[in-house]
């Protein structure tokens, strides 16, 4: 069977980048086949509409949420329709750039990670505002004191896994917690990339 990423994004009003998003996705090239599965978290601001608008393509499923139910959520709803041997999560507000998931996938293909996390913070030429960069930062050390690990980004969108290591993980956050869950509950090793 061939290998597949499945690359899910929680979505909630994000009618300006969500095409974008979509269209990078699609295009980006990766060391194997992708899905994507887009979960609309009861967005209310037109990015139902500017999904529904979109051509027909078999790699890509939408998901309307009527109700906003939290990132959380929406990225456990993505899970249980994933059907990749690889997972990503990829936020649709484009601060990172997709280009990045052929070199986070490539770790886990290669079997020398189960986990790959990306980064903001390697790379110089990430715009991240300043509030946000120290916010993360006390999060990512407390997340490293507490757990033994060396994330320089534990809130990064980039998390990518192998498939049965979030489904094995009973994840019940519903909103932005998601993030500190997925980590505190990851006991394999973490590679992390840029």
């Amino acid at each position: 069977m061939a290998a597949l990423l499945s690359i899910v994004v929680p979505v909630y009003n994000e009618h300006s980048t969500i095409a974008a998003v979509l269209d990078r996705l699609l295009a980006i090239p990766l060391p194997l086949d992708r899905e994507i599965i887009v979960v609309n978290d009861g967005s209310k601001d037109g990015t139902r509409e500017v999904l529904d608008a979109r051509p027909h393509d078999p790699r890509v499923s939408i998901t309307h949420v009527p109700i906003n139910c939290g990132k959380g959520h929406a990225v456990r709803v993505g899970l249980k329709q994933s059907s990749g041997s690889i997972t990503a999560i990829q936020d649709a507000d484009l601060e990172l750039d997709p280009e990045q998931l052929a070199e986070l996938v490539a770790p886990i293909m290669a079997g020398t990670a189960d986990v790959v996390y990306g980064s903001r913070f390697l790379s110089t030429s990430s715009p991240v505002p300043l509030a946000t960069r120290g916010g993360n930062a006390l999060l990512t050390w407390i997340t490293n004191v507490l757990y033994r690990s060396a994330l320089t980004d534990m809130e990064t969108c980039y998390k990518v896994f192998r498939v049965d290591i979030p489904r094995s993980l009973q994840l019940s956050a519903k909103r932005f917690d998601i993030d500190p869950q997925l980590t505190s509950r990851t006991t394999l090793s973490v590679h992390v990339t840029v």
